[in-house]
C-alpha cells in the first residue's frame, strides 16, 4: 500500500511538472524572439530584454535556493509546491502585455518560486522513494517533466507556420494559452497524497544502525550504537551516509552552508555548473540563433521545432537511463554521463559548423560551412536534450542516493550552483558570439565531467567496503 501511493506520488508530481513547465520553458524558448517582435510607441523597447528577464530569473533563484529549504521544511513540500507554482502563473501573466518594469518584477517573482518549488520536489521526489526506487522514479518524472518541451514547441511551431514577423496579439494568444497551462498544472499539485515515510527519528536511528552494521561485527553492534549516543565525532561520520532532514526552519538553512562546504558537494557542484551553463544555451540560447538566421525558411516556425527535438532527447534519455536504471546503471553513473560529455562535444561542434556566429545577438544573413542544414539543426536539438538528460538523472540519482536523509538542502544546492551559472550565461548570452559560448560549454563540460567521475568512483568504493 505504502508503495503504490508513493508510486503514485511520483507520477502525479511528474505531471504536473509537465503541465507547469510545459508553459515556463515553452515562454523561455521564445520569450526573446517573441519580445524582440514587439513595436511599441514606434521603437522594439524590449530588443534582447528577453536574456536580461532570463538573467534576472536564475540570479534571484541562486539565491533564493538557501532561503528555499527553511520554507519548505517549515510548511511541507505539497504547499510549497504550490506556492512555487503560482509565481509561474504570475511570470507567463506578465507576459501577455508586458512592460519592461513589469517583465523584470514578475522575473524576481519566479525566480524566488523556482528556488521553493525545487527544492520542495527534490524532497517530495526522495521521501517517495528509497535505494531500489531512486533511479526508476528520477527517470520516470524526468520523462514527465520533460514532455513540456514536446507539447507546448509542438504548439508554437504549429501556431506560427509561415510567420516573418510575429505581431503583438500573436504573442498574447501564445501567452494566454501558456498561461492557462500553467494554472492547470498548479491545481493538480492538490492531487499529490502524504508520502509514506517514517518519523525523523525512526529515520536518524536506522541511518545510525546501516552504518554501525557496515562497520561493525554483529555481536559489537549494540555496544557501539550505545557508544554513539555520546559520541558526536563517531555520530558526524554516520551521518556522511545518512543524515537527518534539519527538524527547524533555522538548522534547514544552516544544513545548506555546511553540506556545500563538504568535498564531496563541491566537486558536484562544477558538473551542476555545467548544467547551468548548457540549460541556458538550449534553453535560451540555441532557438533564438535558429529564428535569428535569416537564410533559413520559416525560421520564426523552427524554433517550435527546435523545442520539440530537444524534449525528445530530453525524453529519450529519461526512459533509457531512468526507468531501466537497474540495467544501464550496471557499471556505475559515470559511462552515462561520459556518453553524455560525447554526444555533447559533437554537437557543438556540428552548432558551430552550422549557425552563424553573430545569431545569439541578433537576425543576420551570414552563411556557414554547412549552410544552416535544417536537418542538422534538428539533430543538435535532439543531441542536446538526449545529452543533457545524460547528466542530470545522474546528478539526481547520485543526490537522492548520498544524500536521501537530507535531499532538501542538497537538491536546493543543486538547484543553487546551477541557476549561477545559467543566470551568468543569459546575462553574456545577448552580447557574445556563438563560439564563444560554445568554447564555455566545452571547458566546463569537461571539468564538471571529470568532477563527476571523482564523486561517483569514491561512492563505489564506499559501497563495495560496506556492502
Amino acid at each position: 500500500m505504502a508503495a503504490n501511493v508513493a508510486f503514485y506520488n511520483v507520477i502525479v508530481l511528474g505531471l504536473c511538472f509537465m503541465l507547469v513547465f510545459t508553459a515556463f520553458q515553452t515562454s523561455s524558448n521564445v520569450q526573446t524572439s517573441v519580445l524582440n517582435s514587439i513595436k511599441r510607441d514606434g521603437s522594439y523597447i524590449f530588443k534582447n530584454k528577453g536574456y536580461v528577464s532570463l538573467a534576472i530569473i536564475y540570479a534571484v533563484f541562486s539565491v533564493a535556493n538557501f532561503i528555499a529549504p527553511p520554507i519548505v521544511s517549515k510548511v511541507g513540500p505539497r504547499i510549497a509546491l504550490l506556492l512555487g507554482g503560482l509565481c509561474y502563473c504570475i511570470f507567463i501573466g506578465s507576459l501577455i502585455y508586458p512592460f519592461v518594469w513589469s517583465l523584470y518584477v514578475a522575473s524576481v517573482i519566479v525566480g524566488l518560486g523556482a528556488a521553493v518549488i525545487w527544492t520542495a520536489q527534490g524532497n517530495f521526489l526522495t521521501i517517495n522513494s528509497n535505494k531500489d526506487t531512486m533511479g526508476r522514479n528520477s527517470g520516470i518524472f524526468w520523462a514527465l517533466l520533460q514532455c513540456s518541451l514536446l507539447f507546448g514547441n509542438m504548439f508554437i511551431y504549429f501556431y506560427f507556420k509561415g510567420t516573418i514577423h510575429i505581431s503583438a496579439k500573436e504573442a498574447r494568444t501564445v501567452f494566454t494559452v501558456l498561461g492557462l497551462c500553467c494554472l492547470v498544472g498548479n491545481l493538480c499539485f492538490l492531487l499529490l497524497r502524504k508520502p509514506p515515510h517514517s518519523s525523523r527519528d525512526d529515520r536518524e536511528t536506522e541511518a545510525e544502525v546501516e552504518y554501525i552494521e557496515r562497520k561493525y561485527p554483529a555481536d559489537e553492534l549494540r555496544d557501539e550504537y550505545d557508544s554513539m549516543q555520546t559520541n558526536s565525532a563517531e555520530r558526524k561520520e554516520a551521518q556522511q551516509f545518512g543524515s537527518s532532514e534539519p527538524s527547524t526552519p533555522l538548522q534547514a538553512f544552516k544544513r545548506s552552508f555546511q553540506l556545500l562546504a563538504t568535498k564531496n558537494m563541491l566537486l558536484l557542484s562544477v558538473t551542476t555548473a555545467y548544467t547551468g551553463f548548457e540549460l541556458t544555451f538550449f534553453s535560451g540560447v540555441y532557438g533564438n540563433t535558429v529564428g535569428n538566421t535569416g537564410l533559413l525558411e520559416d525560421n520564426k516556425q523552427q524554433i517550435g521545432l527546435v523545442g520539440m527535438l530537444i524534449g525528445v532527447g530530453e525524453i529519450t534519455g529519461g526512459l533509457l537511463f531512468g526507468i531501466l536504471g537497474s540495467r544501464t546503471n550496471k557499471y556505475g553513473r559515470d559511462p552515462i554521463v561520459f556518453l553524455g560529455f560525447i554526444i555533447h562535444m559533437v554537437t557543438f561542434y556540428l552548432i558551430y559548423l552550422n549557425i552563424p556566429e553573430h545569431a545569439p545577438i541578433g537576425t543576420t544573413n551570414s552563411d556557414t560551412i554547412l549552410h544552416h542544414n535544417i536537418y542538422v539543426i534538428g539533430l543538435c536539438a535532439f543531441l542536446l536534450g538526449f545529452g543533457d538528460s545524460s547528466f542530470n538523472t545522474q546528478i539526481y540519482s547520485i543526490l537522492g542516493s548520498m544524500y536521501s536523509e537530507d535531499s532538501a538542502s542538497a537538491f536546493a544546492l543543486f538547484k543553487f550552483v546551477q541557476s549561477v551559472a545559467a543566470a551568468i550565461a543569459f546575462a553574456y548570452a545577448k552580447a557574445t558570439p556563438l563560439q564563444w559560448q560554445l568554447f564555455v560549454l566545452v571547458c566546463t563540460g569537461t571539468l564538471g565531467t571529470m568532477s563527476f567521475f571523482t564523486v561517483e568512483r569514491k561512492y563505489r568504493q564506499t559501497r563495495e567496503r560496506y556492502p
